[in-house]
């Protein structure tokens, strides 16, 4: 699950160096506003997919834990993986809290003067 998140990120990643190097050399002040509306669309579906991927992986870990805690005799380490659920909740609202801070900046930094 954890190469999938981090795979996820990629695309993403690649869209907000860009993003940031542009709108650290201010180029956004002088772009025609479909190249910023473009901009802002791309920044939103490459996250949108991310996030999806993230949520999936996050769901299929949840699976996962079910499964564990389902056992007659777990081991101790089965027991502390199943017993991590509440982190599982955590991520998923970090994930989405940390994605709409971030897109809200990228906004900013297209639109804001």
């Amino acid at each position: 699950m954890r190469s999938q998140i981090i795979q996820a990120q990629i695309a993403p990643a690649l869209v907000l160096i860009a993003i940031t190097t542009l709108a650290s050399l201010n180029l956004f002040q002088h772009a025609t506003n479909p190249a910023k509306y473009l901009a802002i669309g791309v920044t939103a579906a490459t996250g949108l997919l991310a996030t999806i991927s993230q949520y999936a992986a996050v769901r299929e870990g949840e699976a996962l834990l079910n499964s564990i805690s389902l056992l007659e005799k777990p081991s101790a380490l089965s027991s502390k993986i199943a017993a991590s659920r509440s982190a599982l909740v955590q991520t998923t609202v970090a994930i989405v809290g940390i994605d709409a801070a971030i897109f809200a900046l990228v906004v900013w930094a297209i639109l804001g003067k």
